[in-house]
């Protein structure tokens, strides 16, 4: 998917839409999804000047957004919105600086009704940056 396709199916947009690219999707199963990190991403004005890192909240953001494609791209979720509904076991494992493409790697674990749980990987150039596993719910 491109990220034109992406807006078509997130409701995020800028500056908060964190997915530019789907290489991968299995709807309700698992995405495989790269986000391209730039200097001109408006956080890093201020995290940290001379020293630009994505902010390792924004890094879940983007995992949660590329799971929240696998669910949407459902028939019975389609035009819903996504919510998180909580978030465990979060590691951060690799700083993620302007010109790295983060990798998206999330695979959906349970679903019932509106309410799910999902793994989510973060990695750049093969090496882990970030894991959790989320939980959402779509509205």
């Amino acid at each position: 998917m491109t990220a034109t396709e992406i807006q078509k199916v997130l409701p995020h947009r800028y500056p908060m839409l964190m997915v530019d690219r789907v290489l991968e999707l299995v709807s309700g199963e698992r995405i495989l999804a790269q986000k391209n990190v730039t200097i001109n991403e408006e956080f890093f004005q201020g995290h940290f000047p001379g020293n630009p890192v994505m902010p390792g909240v924004l890094i879940v953001e983007a995992l949660a957004q590329a799971g929240a494609i696998a669910l949407l791209k459902m028939d019975r979720f389609a035009g819903k919105t996504p919510y998180f509904g909580g978030v465990d076991k979060v590691k951060f494992r690799r700083m993620v600086r302007p010109g790295d493409t983060l990798t998206l790697n999330v695979t959906l674990d349970k679903l019932k009704d509106n309410i799910g749980s999902a793994h989510a990987l973060a990695t750049v150039d093969g090496e882990k940056a970030c894991s959790a596993d989320l939980l959402f719910l779509i509205k």
